[in-house]
Protein backbone atom coordinates (compact mmCIF):
# COMPACT_ATOMS: atom_id res chain seq x y z
CA UNK A 1 0.00 0.00 0.00
CA UNK A 2 1.36 3.41 -0.96
CA UNK A 3 1.24 6.42 1.34
CA UNK A 4 1.69 10.14 0.82
CA UNK A 5 2.70 11.34 4.29
CA UNK A 6 5.73 10.19 6.25
CA UNK A 7 5.83 11.22 9.91
CA UNK A 8 9.26 11.81 11.46
CA UNK A 9 10.17 11.65 15.16
CA UNK A 10 13.60 12.93 16.15
CA UNK A 11 15.92 11.67 18.86
CA UNK A 12 16.32 12.81 22.45
CA UNK A 13 18.00 16.20 22.63
CA UNK A 14 17.20 16.83 18.98
CA UNK A 15 14.43 18.10 16.72
CA UNK A 16 13.36 18.04 13.07
CA UNK A 17 16.52 19.87 11.98
CA UNK A 18 18.57 16.67 12.24
CA UNK A 19 16.63 15.36 9.22
CA UNK A 20 17.89 18.20 7.01
CA UNK A 21 19.62 15.82 4.57
CA UNK A 22 16.87 13.22 4.34
CA UNK A 23 15.09 13.02 0.99
CA UNK A 24 11.88 11.05 0.54
CA UNK A 25 10.74 9.36 -2.67
CA UNK A 26 8.94 11.63 -5.09
CA UNK A 27 5.35 12.37 -4.16
CA UNK A 28 5.86 11.82 -0.42
CA UNK A 29 5.56 14.58 2.16
CA UNK A 30 7.59 14.78 5.37
CA UNK A 31 5.60 15.72 8.48
CA UNK A 32 7.58 16.34 11.67
CA UNK A 33 6.05 15.37 15.01
CA UNK A 34 7.28 17.97 17.49
CA UNK A 35 7.71 17.13 21.16
CA UNK A 36 4.82 17.62 23.56
CA UNK A 37 5.27 18.15 27.29
CA UNK A 38 5.37 14.84 29.19
CA UNK A 39 3.03 14.36 32.12
CA UNK A 40 4.48 13.58 35.57
CA UNK A 41 5.50 9.93 35.74
CA UNK A 42 4.25 9.26 32.20
CA UNK A 43 5.49 6.07 30.56
CA UNK A 44 7.08 5.97 27.12
CA UNK A 45 4.06 4.05 25.86
CA UNK A 46 1.56 6.57 27.22
CA UNK A 47 3.54 9.48 25.80
CA UNK A 48 3.62 7.78 22.40
CA UNK A 49 -0.17 7.40 22.51
CA UNK A 50 -0.63 11.12 23.08
CA UNK A 51 1.95 12.01 20.40
CA UNK A 52 0.09 9.78 17.94
CA UNK A 53 -2.88 12.10 18.29
CA UNK A 54 -1.07 14.41 15.87
CA UNK A 55 -1.11 11.81 13.10
CA UNK A 56 -3.87 11.79 10.50
CA UNK A 57 -4.81 8.12 10.60
CA UNK A 58 -7.65 8.52 8.09
CA UNK A 59 -5.15 8.00 5.27
CA UNK A 60 -2.19 5.61 4.86
CA UNK A 61 1.05 6.89 6.38
CA UNK A 62 4.58 5.79 7.23
CA UNK A 63 6.65 6.42 10.36
CA UNK A 64 10.36 7.22 10.68
CA UNK A 65 11.88 7.35 14.16
CA UNK A 66 15.43 8.33 15.08
CA UNK A 67 17.04 6.91 18.24
CA UNK A 68 14.59 7.68 21.11
CA UNK A 69 12.09 8.63 18.42
CA UNK A 70 12.36 5.10 17.07
CA UNK A 71 11.20 3.70 20.40
CA UNK A 72 8.22 6.04 20.25
CA UNK A 73 7.56 5.06 16.63
CA UNK A 74 7.53 1.40 17.72
CA UNK A 75 4.85 2.12 20.30
CA UNK A 76 2.80 4.25 17.89
CA UNK A 77 2.96 1.53 15.24
CA UNK A 78 1.30 -0.94 17.63
CA UNK A 79 -1.73 1.35 17.89
CA UNK A 80 -1.98 3.15 14.56
CA UNK A 81 -0.71 0.54 12.06
CA UNK A 82 1.40 2.56 9.58
CA UNK A 83 2.07 1.25 6.09
CA UNK A 84 5.75 1.00 7.05
CA UNK A 85 7.87 1.80 10.11
CA UNK A 86 11.50 2.82 9.75
CA UNK A 87 13.89 2.97 12.71
CA UNK A 88 17.19 4.81 12.36
CA UNK A 89 19.91 4.37 15.03
CA UNK A 90 17.28 2.93 17.35
CA UNK A 91 15.93 -0.32 18.77
CA UNK A 92 12.51 -2.00 18.38
CA UNK A 93 12.58 -4.03 21.60
CA UNK A 94 13.34 -2.96 25.16
CA UNK A 95 15.52 -6.07 25.57
CA UNK A 96 17.89 -4.53 22.99
CA UNK A 97 18.94 -1.82 25.42
CA UNK A 98 22.63 -2.31 26.27
CA UNK A 99 23.32 -3.90 29.64
CA UNK A 100 24.97 -0.74 30.96
CA UNK A 101 21.63 1.06 30.62
CA UNK A 102 20.19 -1.47 33.04
CA UNK A 103 23.14 -0.99 35.37
CA UNK A 104 22.62 2.78 35.32
CA UNK A 105 18.95 2.23 36.12
CA UNK A 106 19.76 -0.07 39.05
CA UNK A 107 22.17 2.51 40.46
CA UNK A 108 19.64 5.31 39.79
CA UNK A 109 22.38 7.30 38.04
CA UNK A 110 19.83 8.98 35.78
CA UNK A 111 18.32 10.51 38.92
CA UNK A 112 21.51 12.02 40.32
CA UNK A 113 23.61 13.02 37.30
CA UNK A 114 22.93 16.71 36.54
CA UNK A 115 21.26 17.34 33.16
CA UNK A 116 23.74 20.17 32.64
CA UNK A 117 26.56 17.61 32.76
CA UNK A 118 24.74 15.37 30.27
CA UNK A 119 24.37 18.33 27.90
CA UNK A 120 28.02 19.27 28.29
CA UNK A 121 29.14 15.71 27.52
CA UNK A 122 26.90 15.59 24.44
CA UNK A 123 28.34 18.88 23.19
CA UNK A 124 31.93 17.81 23.93
CA UNK A 125 31.45 14.61 21.97
CA UNK A 126 30.69 16.67 18.87
CA UNK A 127 34.31 17.88 18.93
CA UNK A 128 35.50 14.44 17.84
CA UNK A 129 32.43 13.26 15.89
CA UNK A 130 32.13 13.01 12.12
CA UNK A 131 29.61 15.77 11.42
CA UNK A 132 30.56 18.77 9.29
CA UNK A 133 31.38 21.96 11.21
CA UNK A 134 28.05 23.60 10.37
CA UNK A 135 26.23 20.50 11.56
CA UNK A 136 28.23 20.43 14.79
CA UNK A 137 27.14 24.03 15.46
CA UNK A 138 23.53 23.10 14.75
CA UNK A 139 23.69 20.14 17.14
CA UNK A 140 25.24 22.34 19.84
CA UNK A 141 22.37 24.78 19.39
CA UNK A 142 19.75 22.04 19.55
CA UNK A 143 21.30 20.59 22.71
CA UNK A 144 21.29 24.04 24.35
CA UNK A 145 17.62 24.51 23.46
CA UNK A 146 16.43 21.14 24.79
CA UNK A 147 14.31 21.34 27.93
CA UNK A 148 16.20 19.77 30.89
CA UNK A 149 12.94 18.45 32.34
CA UNK A 150 12.22 16.62 29.09
CA UNK A 151 15.67 15.02 29.14
CA UNK A 152 15.20 13.85 32.73
CA UNK A 153 11.76 12.41 31.95
CA UNK A 154 12.98 10.68 28.76
CA UNK A 155 15.85 8.90 30.51
CA UNK A 156 13.44 7.54 33.12
CA UNK A 157 10.93 6.52 30.43
CA UNK A 158 13.58 4.68 28.39
CA UNK A 159 14.87 2.77 31.40
CA UNK A 160 11.33 1.74 32.37
CA UNK A 161 10.28 0.87 28.80
CA UNK A 162 8.93 -2.64 28.29
CA UNK A 163 8.14 -3.72 24.73
CA UNK A 164 8.32 -7.21 23.23
CA UNK A 165 6.59 -6.63 19.86
CA UNK A 166 8.28 -5.46 16.66
CA UNK A 167 6.32 -3.35 14.19
CA UNK A 168 5.53 -5.00 10.86
CA UNK A 169 6.57 -4.21 8.23
CA UNK A 170 9.78 -2.80 9.67
CA UNK A 171 13.02 -1.41 8.28
CA UNK A 172 15.69 -0.95 10.93
CA UNK A 173 18.74 1.02 9.75
CA UNK A 174 21.72 0.95 12.10
CA UNK A 175 25.32 2.09 12.04
CA UNK A 176 27.96 -0.60 12.54
CA UNK A 177 29.85 1.82 14.80
CA UNK A 178 26.88 3.20 16.73
CA UNK A 179 28.35 4.22 20.07
CA UNK A 180 25.05 4.93 21.89
CA UNK A 181 23.04 1.84 20.92
CA UNK A 182 25.69 -0.60 19.66
CA UNK A 183 24.64 -2.79 16.75
CA UNK A 184 25.66 -5.98 18.58
CA UNK A 185 22.72 -5.57 20.97
CA UNK A 186 20.06 -5.37 18.28
CA UNK A 187 19.05 -6.94 14.96
CA UNK A 188 18.87 -4.33 12.17
CA UNK A 189 17.55 -5.12 8.72
CA UNK A 190 20.12 -2.74 7.20
CA UNK A 191 23.61 -2.04 8.57
CA UNK A 192 25.65 0.92 7.35
CA UNK A 193 29.35 0.17 7.71
CA UNK A 194 31.61 2.63 9.54
CA UNK A 195 28.55 4.73 10.51
CA UNK A 196 27.92 6.08 14.01
CA UNK A 197 24.82 7.11 15.93
CA UNK A 198 24.37 10.39 14.04
CA UNK A 199 24.58 8.80 10.59
CA UNK A 200 21.34 10.62 9.72
CA UNK A 201 23.65 13.62 9.23
CA UNK A 202 26.94 11.94 8.32
CA UNK A 203 25.69 9.19 5.96
CA UNK A 204 22.40 10.51 4.55
CA UNK A 205 22.98 9.16 1.02
CA UNK A 206 22.98 5.59 2.31
CA UNK A 207 19.87 6.19 4.40
CA UNK A 208 18.08 7.93 1.52
CA UNK A 209 18.81 4.98 -0.73
CA UNK A 210 17.19 2.61 1.76
CA UNK A 211 14.19 4.91 2.21
CA UNK A 212 13.76 5.05 -1.55
CA UNK A 213 13.73 1.27 -1.77
CA UNK A 214 11.46 0.63 1.22
CA UNK A 215 8.95 3.46 1.01
CA UNK A 216 8.58 3.69 -2.76
CA UNK A 217 8.66 -0.04 -3.30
Amino acid sequence: MKCRKVYFISGLGADHRVFKYIRLPEGMEAVYLHWIDPQPGESLSAYATRLAGRIDTTEPFALVGLSFGGMLATEIAKRCHPVHTVLISSIPLSTHLPSYFRAASALRLHKVVPVGLIKMMAKTKRLISAEKNDDKKLLWQIIDETDPHFIRWAFEAILQWNNTDKPSPLSHIHGARDEVLPARYTTPTHTIHRAGHMMVMTRPAAINSILQATLAG
